[in-house]
Order: structure tokens, then sequence, then C-alpha cells
């Protein structure tokens, strides 16, 4: 498993060809879809899965800020390496720093503000204490 807590979570991804757009390299768009996965596995690996989460908690998270700066394009059948690690926390919030590899070459830098909600009325609750990783000593409302 993962050591989820110190260092990145990496996922292994290849881009095709219905990622990308009429200039040949990946749809913008596509970056953040590969970030939303790395950020699944990140949780996957802490043995939390999205949908039981909200079947048994009533739980999910959801998006509440992004940035995103793009350094250089991926492009067709490129190998990418797409990390996760949680950077700041909070009760609610988590702040992941996030990047995008090809190669020896960063193609992404980004942050991902995810917030901790009640699945039915989208009010914030706290994160359960097993997704919380150790040691981090920003913490964040």
């Amino acid at each position: 498993m993962p050591d989820c807590n110190s260092r990145a979570f990496s996922l292994g991804l290849r881009v095709y060809y219905e990622d990308t757009d009429a200039s040949g390299v990946v749809y913008h768009a596509n970056y953040f879809r590969y970030c939303e996965r790395a950020r699944t596995e990140w949780l996957e690996a802490r043995g939390v899965n999205h949908r039981l989460l909200a079947q048994s908690d009533g739980l999910v998270f959801t998006l509440a800020d992004t940035s995103m700066r793009f350094i250089y394009p991926a492009r067709l059948d490129d190998r990418l390496d797409v990390t996760a690690r949680v950077v700041e926390q909070g009760r609610v919030r988590l702040v992941f720093g996030q990047e995008i590899w090809c190669a020896d070459r960063l193609l992404i830098k980004a942050e991902f503000t995810v917030a901790c909600v009640n699945i039915r009325d989208f009010k914030p609750r706290r994160i359960p204490s097993g997704l919380l990783p150790a040691g981090l000593s920003k913490e964040i409302e």
C-alpha cells in the first residue's frame, strides 16, 4: 500500500486519442480528470471508496477551489504519472498538491481544495479521522 502521508501518491496513466484535441495534445479539461482520478485512487489506497462513504456515512467530497499551471503539453501515447499529496488539512477540508509528469518533465502543477459535506444538504461535515494524514503542520478551517 502506498504511503499516503509523507510522499506523493502516484497514478500511472496513458494518453489516448480521445484525450487529445485538434492540435494533437491533451485537451485542457482532461488534466482535471487525471487529477481527480489520482485523488480517488489516493482515497482507495487508504481503504475508502467514494460510493461506500456516501452510503454508509452520508459523506461526499466536493471541489471547493482549484488552480492549475500548464507548463508543457502531454501528447498521444504519453505515459503520465499523476501525483496527489495532502499539503494542508482541516476539519472539513483537504488541500492536495498535484503534479503531472511525463518521464522527467513536469507538465502540470495544481492545487485542489476538497470539502467533506453531507450528501443530503451539502453542509460541511468533519472528515472521518482515518482519512486525515498525520503530521501536517499547517491546518486550515
